[in-house]
């Protein structure tokens, strides 16, 4: 299992961290969703996986969350 992180904007709180930690763990063989809440900020959504997932599958799940990844899917 490798670790990797994204960014994602415009969370503010824990409604809003568990909101993305639910839509990203239902990715496929993603496991230990955690995030770094920056509020009114950039926050560092991070997890394992046995290889990295599209980013067009990590930016659906963000999105069906309410939130927008900004950048690429980075190793940590």
């Amino acid at each position: 299992m490798t670790n990797f992180f994204v960014q994602v904007e415009g969370m503010t709180c824990n409604h809003c961290v568990n909101a993305v930690v639910k839509e990203v763990s239902l990715l496929e063989n993603v496991a230990d969703v955690s995030v770094s809440l920056e509020p009114e900020g950039t926050s560092a959504v991070s997890f394992t996986a046995p290889q990295v997932p599209s980013a067009e599958s990590l930016r659906a799940a963000i999105d069906e969350a309410g939130y927008e990844m900004v950048g690429e899917v980075q190793t940590a």
